[in-house]
């Protein structure tokens, strides 16, 4: 698969998926005061986009430095990724990504990491890159306005569930995981296409 700017920022915005994650940085703010949810909120999200975009500038040096291929991170994060969408769209009690039980404000961990910067994010950042290095500045792009969104949607998560309702939540995230689930196949067969065609030709 091809990524330009746009379809790069779409497949981030259904990974990191912040309507999914609605209910779960409203349970994980709870014991937060309201006026200190906005900047923890932005903070969390702040936090991913460091980490996201680290591995989106070093992920081409850290598969060489691992002597992984793009093939193997293609095959891999697709698996992931497939995981991932089949708990959007039959739900864990915890949200996709799990939960925490902790009380206090939230750093870094559920909220950050895995919420949103998890393994198919990551992966996902690291395949894009890994493709087409001479797109760096579109990858960036990209990545800036996923987690824009992600900041605007999480800020506003209590009235967006108040005004679209738990069900609505709910049926959104299960079609942008059925989205997932049919992007997660398609990177796994381009995977195992590009695995059968080296093996045609090394034979």
């Amino acid at each position: 698969m091809q990524y330009n700017f746009l379809s790069a920022t779409v497949l981030l915005i259904l990974i990191t998926d912040p309507l999914g994650n609605i209910p779960i940085f409203i349970n994980a703010l709870r014991g937060v005061a309201k006026e200190r949810r906005r900047i923890v909120i932005l903070r969390e999200v702040a936090i991913a986009f460091g980490i996201l975009l680290l591995f989106m500038l070093v992920g081409d040096r850290f598969l060489r430095a691992m002597s992984l291929t793009d093939l193997s991170l293609r095959l891999g994060g697709g698996i992931v990724l497939f995981l991932i969408a089949l708990r959007m769209i039959f739900p864990h009690p915890d949200g996709p990504m799990g939960g925490d039980s902790r009380g206090g404000e939230p750093l870094i961990v559920p909220l950050a990491i895995p919420a949103l910067a998890g393994p198919s994010a990551l992966a996902t950042v690291m395949l894009l890159t890994s493709q087409a290095p001479g797109q760096m500045w579109e990858w960036v792009g990209a990545l800036t306005v996923t987690m824009m969104v992600c900041a605007v949607v999480l800020v506003l998560a209590e009235k967006i569930q108040h005004w679209l309702g738990e069900r609505a939540v709910t049926a959104f995230e299960r079609l942008m995981g059925l989205v997932l689930v049919a992007i997660s196949v398609e990177m796994i067969l381009t995977g195992i296409r590009t695995f059968v065609h080296q093996l045609a030709a090394t034979g």
